[in-house]
């Protein structure tokens, strides 16, 4: 059974009171008090075994924030397993980034359907930019979703489909240079009518790879996510998205399903629009805390060296693996890998196996330690010729390796 004291979780694993050890020959006779102590332990033993069926994920995840003092082959019940539920002031909690990674995967078994494993749809890409939501959207599936979805703009729709037959892409939305003015109206109601015929059937949406900044594109691209929001459907906003979100925090404020994912400079942009400060970086972990209470309700994932994620509640950090090469797609494969992960946490979730911690904060971490530890692999192969597509083709391999018995 599991106690909370202070912002603490212990759990007591020991011996029930029915089983009493008899030693005096007056309590009982010794036969029937050895069958009563047969008996009994053999039902303690049932509970254990149940036990750690139920709380095996939960060891890892109380792992994954450093807080797990039992030692390596310490069976549950012998083991008093304790996480703080909350960080110091000014400082991050470092993730045991893999242990979360393996409690959120869920296993292949042969009785699963198609859409089981996950269904992200990716937002995005016009006539600039057509490879940022193919990254993203490969990425999902190379990683295990099961259905990847592209909503792109006409000009984009015929090149994305192009690099792969895999993908689902969707050619509807619009950009300024192709409608009338007097048009914008029944355009955008249009769009946002195409989109809405598949809203319900997705689990994560993407927004922002690839997107561009023009106007009537942004417009439509804020309907979705209003939309979204109205459908509790969890996003992951990357490039242009923060762009558009960083002009309308109202988009994402008070939504708890949302997490951007902001590098460098997107987040010394982020900050002055919420603070009304520069970014610190000397007081880095307590900023990112004020931002996300700035915001209200969301996740932010700061991308770089280290990886800093907040919920408004902690900050956890993941600086395992990585590389050195900075080539540009690396944040595509994250939002796709990120996308996947919050499915499966949200999955677990619902089957009550997470009731201690923030559901996105796992898949963020889980999806951050993906992308590093295929980083790292594609460069010890391909050095300083590495590319985003080679990055990709290791995801597969790296989960394999993390994961060796999903």
């Amino acid at each position: 059974m599991s106690t909370q004291m202070s912002g603490l979780f212990q759990f007591d694993c020991s011996l029930p009171s029915s089983i009493s050890l008899v030693s005096s020959p007056t309590s009982c006779r010794c036969s029937d008090a050895s069958y009563i102590l047969r008996q009994e332990a053999f039902d303690f033993g049932a509970t254990l075994a149940y036990s750690e069926a139920v709380i095996r994920r939960q060891q890892l995840l109380l792992r994954c924030l450093g807080g797990y003092s039992g030692k390596a082959k310490e069976p549950f019940y012998q083991a008093n397993i304790r996480m703080q539920s909350a960080v110091s002031s000014g400082s991050s909690l470092k993730a045991d980034s893999v242990s979360v990674l393996r409690s959120i995967t869920p296993n292949l078994i042969y009785t699963k359907h198609k859409g089981q494993a996950g269904k992200i749809a990716v937002v995005g890409g016009c006539r600039e930019y057509t490879g940022a939501p193919y990254f993203a959207a490969i990425s999902a599936l190379k990683i295990g979703a099961d259905l990847s979805h592209v909503f792109c703009t006409k000009d984009a729709g015929s090149v994305i489909k192009s690099y792969s037959p895999e993908l689902i892409v969707h050619p509807v939305l619009e950009e300024s240079y192709c409608i009338r003015d007097e048009d914008r109206s029944s355009v955008s109601a249009k769009v946002m009518a195409e989109v809405d015929k598949w809203m319900d059937r997705f689990d994560c949406l993407v927004v922002g790879p690839g997107l561009g900044r023009d106007p009537f594109l942004l417009e439509c691209v804020s309907n979705i996510i209003r939309h979204a929001r109205k459908c509790n459907l969890p996003m992951v906003i990357d490039g242009d998205g923060l762009f558009l979100v960083t002009q309308c925090l109202d988009l994402v404020r008070g939504y708890p399903l949302a997490v951007l994912t902001p590098n460098v400079n997107e987040y010394k942009r982020l900050v002055p629009a919420v603070l009304t400060s520069e970014a610190d970086e000397e007081d880095e972990c307590e900023q990112l805390k004020s931002l996300v209470k700035g915001i209200g309700g969301v996740t932010v994932l700061r991308k770089g060296e280290t990886d800093l994620i907040c919920d408004g509640k902690t900050v956890n950090s993941v600086s395992t693996y990585g590389s050195p090469r900075r080539c540009g797609g690396q944040g595509d494969i994250l939002s796709g890998s990120v996308a996947v992960f919050l499915c499966w946490a949200r999955q677990c979730a619902d089957l009550g196996e997470f009731y201690t911690t923030n559901p996105t904060v796992l898949g963020c971490i889980a999806g951050s330690t993906l992308l590093r530890k295929a980083a790292a692999l594609a460069f010890e192969n391909k050095g300083r010729s590495t590319l985003t597509g080679d990055i990709i083709e290791y995801l597969g391999r790296s989960l394999e390796e993390l994961c060796p018995h999903c």
